[in-house]
């Protein structure tokens, strides 16, 4: 019993400060999203391909989350708006930003200037679906290489998710990954997901994504303005 009341009380202050993070973000207006899958799934590539597919139309943060290096950060620093780089090795929560972590990045990000902050979490499919950062959306990305049955493996991810990216499309000859059946799983445990399938090296459905995502900006500045 106490070791339960020990997790609650943990996740219960993360979401504290998760609440101050969204009410930040909704106070300068810029749409958040977490970015969430396992390690090599294509989380950089696929911010690189939406920065540049958004480019001179929202300008875009990204708060890089990381074990060690700054690799990614680096990166993604030529073309993004503004970049914070979070390493998190030397803490306990290693295998996953929480909320604390994300607030003390948003002090160094230009929130006013921003339309949508991009959050790459660490590479895992466990810890972070656990620990809300603020965040108005959740996304989770599964490649082709990893197997269709990620969600049967590790369900909460995906059951949390607002949108399931679906990437390396290119590799679809040389895999044995069954799109429909990863699709059915899914929306079994998750109704409301939102699919979109693309490769980050072809460019394919890139074009589609961004153009709805444009779209999610600007129903959010949208209901900000009516409320």
């Amino acid at each position: 019993m106490r070791e339960i009341k020990v997790v609650q009380n943990i996740l219960e202050i993360n979401q504290a400060a998760a609440d101050q993070n969204r009410q930040r973000l909704d106070g300068n207006g810029v749409l958040t999203i977490n970015v969430m899958s396992s390690p090599g799934a294509g989380k950089t590539s696929f911010l690189l391909q939406t920065i540049s597919g958004l480019k001179d139309k929202a300008k875009i943060g990204v708060v890089e989350g990381d074990v060690s290096s700054t690799v990614d950060a680096e990166k993604v620093a030529d073309t993004a708006a503004a970049v914070v780089q979070i390493n998190t090795r030397k803490m306990p929560e290693s295998c996953s930003l929480i909320a604390d972590m994300v607030t003390l990045a948003l002090k160094d990000m230009p929130l006013e200037e921003l339309d949508l902050l991009l959050i790459e979490n660490v590479g895992n499919l466990i810890c972070p679906s656990e620990f809300a950062l603020g965040e108005h959306k959740r996304l989770v990305i599964s490649s082709l290489p990893e197997g269709d049955d990620k969600p049967i493996k590790y369900p909460l991810i995906f059951t949390d998710a607002d949108i399931v990216i679906i990437n390396k499309l290119d590799l679809q000859p040389y895999v044995n990954f069954d799109i429909a059946a990863f699709r059915r799983t899914v929306t079994e445990l998750n109704p409301r997901a939102r699919f979109f399938e693309i490769s980050c090296s072809t460019g394919e459905g890139i074009e589609n994504w961004c153009s709805w995502l444009l779209g999610e900006i600007d129903s959010y500045k949208q209901r900000l303005k009516a409320s």
